[in-house]
């Protein structure tokens, strides 16, 4: 069944913008310092290399400029909703590919790159007020909104830039507490509900699932979890079975098994 559109969490527009760049300037340091062998290592993520995935890193960013610079969507209203758009992102794989690989061919020192979309993010992206409209290949989104999916593309391909070169990266606070509750917001509107309890301690708690609701006290059904291994699992990087074995989850109560639903990306 697709997800049922809901009002969005609001989210800081300024402190949004300010968090990216904060973010896209913790993985422009670490680019800049790679070798060329370690950008030739593979990664987790098919059969990119290092070289690619910090090229789509920078591409997440550059996507944000390209966008506005094309003519505002007509009609005045956004077709997607933050949470709408981790269920966007599968049918576009193919596309992403083709574009990373294009660029990392384009741009062989992807230090460069990461100045150039640095500049360019904030000359085209950072005066644009939170409202404007613009166009994405999942449909039109307010800039604000479209701000707080960069959020998400960040912390989870910075977690993957870490795993593949064994660097300790950075996670900004704010982009990683708006790609929590992005992720959490999304599982709540694909299974709305109350008889669980999700938490993702410090920065999100959500309720989702049909069932009894819950009203006051202990949740009889529960999910706990830190804010990296939720943005894993809601991004398909790791598995419910496994995390709960490593107990990097915690589970209570017959409903609360979030197997059916995760990841919520593709």
């Amino acid at each position: 069944m697709p997800p049922t559109r809901k009002r969005a969490r609001r989210y800081d527009p300024d402190r949004t913008r300010t968090a990216v760049l904060a973010q896209f300037a913790q993985v422009g340091r670490a680019v800049a310092g790679l070798t060329p062998d370690q950008l030739a290592r593979p990664t987790r993520l098919g059969d990119w290399t290092v070289r690619e995935l910090a090229v789509h890193l920078a591409t997440g960013l550059s996507v944000v400029c390209r966008n506005l610079e094309l003519p505002e969507p007509r009609g005045g209203k956004p077709e997607l909703t933050p949470v709408e758009w981790p269920f966007t992102t599968a049918g576009r794989a193919g596309a992403i590919d083709e574009d990373t690989r294009a660029l990392a061919a384009a741009h062989p020192d992807p230090a460069a790159l990461y100045e150039e979309v640095t500049a360019r993010f904030e000359a085209v992206v950072v005066p644009a007020p939170a409202d404007r409209l613009l166009p994405t290949r999942a449909g039109s989104m307010l800039l604000g909104d479209y701000l707080v999916t960069r959020t998400v593309e960040l912390i989870a391909h910075t977690d993957d830039l870490n795993a593949a070169t064994g660097l300790d990266i950075p996670y900004d606070r704010q982009a990683l507490a708006a790609a929590t509750r992005l992720l959490a917001d999304a599982l709540a509107e694909r299974a709305p509900g109350g008889s669980v309890e999700v938490r993702v301690p410090p920065f999100a708690v959500v309720q989702c699932i049909g069932g009894p609701q819950h009203t006051r006290g202990t949740p009889p059904n529960v999910v706990e979890t830190d804010p990296l291994t939720w943005i894993r699992l809601a991004t398909g990087r790791a598995g419910w079975s496994e995390e709960r074995e490593a107990a990097r989850v915690s589970a209570s109560g017959e409903r609360a098994d979030l197997t059916g639903l995760l990841p919520l990306m593709r």
